[in-house]
């Protein structure tokens, strides 16, 4: 009761509209919110800041051409593994004695796995920093130096907001980052709301989420072995509209789903299943191609994009985006759910809502990559001419 305040939320609760139920149920299990944070900032901030920060700060021009498509597939890789091993860890209940928390079990070894991995990550880099950053044979000490003494270029949100506005090719791009964003979490969302309901019981929640893992790095990998033919064949534009139209279509889909289950109940009988597990099944399918392609196609399409720019565009943009583009896709997806819930009194009910507002984001994602694609043509052009 002192480290969650269930009576004082349970006073809000019936002073407040039954929409004020998600917000409260965060206070009420603060301490489990704050963890979750912490759990989603790790591939943003961990895995894709800080430790591209530092590939970028160890790694020449030729080498990252040779090393960084391998760190690519070491990663999904690692995600096959992880997910057989959060599979096995959530199978263990089978042989724990009566009494025992089985999810309890299965937490701790989680726990410890990450733990361990988290110290082997500080252990690395602790001698990196010693033994490799510090040996002239490794590093260009000077070239360091000069890294280190370079002013960096930062910009605050008012700044982003005048730079995007002044710029359509900028603004094109951030438009893609918001989309993806906003697109990928209402429907995520919806998915593992789903998901909860068919798998009540965590142990069973965490071993399918541990074949899900595995399923999203193997396609991943697949997708990556695949992209640079579809880059040469199709072109940065074609390669650009592949995630939309990926989210686009198997979101829709997941969508249709739920909202139509009466209509797909005897679809899901001819198949033996739920239209509940059905939801279930292209939802997950959604998440895996959609990840897959943003790894593959989506990343490589936003990066290549700076290339034809001047330095000060590159270097403007690339902080105009990361201040407004990547936060306003991350929690955008997640202020419109939280206001239909209110409006509306439940996830559920704001379904036929989610599918509309996702069809527009397409829409617009659509056109945006449609228009940066021509630029970006045109500036590979120019640069080709000169």
């Amino acid at each position: 009761a002192f480290l969650h305040p269930h009576g004082f939320c349970d006073m809000l609760a019936a002073a407040l509209p039954a929409g004020f139920s998600a917000p409260l149920s965060i206070i009420r299990n603060w301490s489990y919110a704050v963890f979750y944070v912490m759990a989603e900032m790790w591939g943003s901030v961990v895995a894709s800041l800080l430790f591209w920060s530092f590939a970028n700060e160890v790694t020449t021009v030729d080498e990252a051409k040779k090393y960084y498509p391998l760190f690519g597939m070491g990663a999904n890789v690692a995600l096959i593994f992880s997910g057989q091993y959060v599979k096995w860890v959530s199978k263990m209940r089978a042989n724990l004695p009566p009494g025992v928390d089985p999810w309890g079990v299965s937490l701790k070894y989680l726990m410890a796995a990450i733990i361990a991995g988290g110290s082997g990550v500080v252990g690395i880099y602790k001698y990196m920093q010693d033994h490799v950053m510090t040996d002239p044979a490794c590093i260009d000490q000077e070239k360091q130096k000069a890294k280190k003494n370079k002013k960096k270029v930062k910009m605050g949100m008012r700044d982003s907001a005048k730079f995007l506005m002044k710029s359509p090719y900028i603004r094109d791009l951030a438009t893609l980052v918001i989309s993806y964003g906003m697109c990928i979490n209402i429907v995520e969302v919806s998915w593992k709301a789903k998901l909860k309901m068919a798998y009540p019981d965590p142990n069973a929640y965490s071993a399918f989420m541990g074949n899900f893992s595995s399923a999203t790095g193997t396609v991943t990998l697949v997708m990556m072995l695949l992209g640079r033919t579809i880059f040469e064949k199709f072109g940065w534009k074609k390669a650009a509209m592949v995630t939309p139209t990926m989210i686009g279509v198997t979101g829709l889909m997941f969508f249709a789903l739920n909202i139509f289950a009466p209509f797909f109940a005897p679809v899901a009988a001819s198949l033996g299943t739920s239209p509940l597990m059905l939801a279930v099944l292209v939802g997950a399918a959604q998440n895996i191609l959609s990840k897959s392609s943003k790894y593959s196609l989506f990343d490589p399409c936003k990066e290549m994009a700076y290339i034809p720019l001047d330095q000060d565009s590159k270097t403007k943009g690339k902080a105009a985006v990361d201040v407004i583009g990547n936060p306003l896709g991350k929690s955008g997806g997640s202020l419109i759910q939280q206001a239909l819930i209110f409006a509306v009194g439940s996830l559920a009910a704001a379904t036929p809502y989610l599918a509309g507002i996702l069809g527009i984001l397409v829409f617009f994602w659509y056109k945006a990559a449609n228009s940066l694609g021509d630029q970006f043509e045109a500036a590979m052009t120019a640069d080709a001419a000169v």
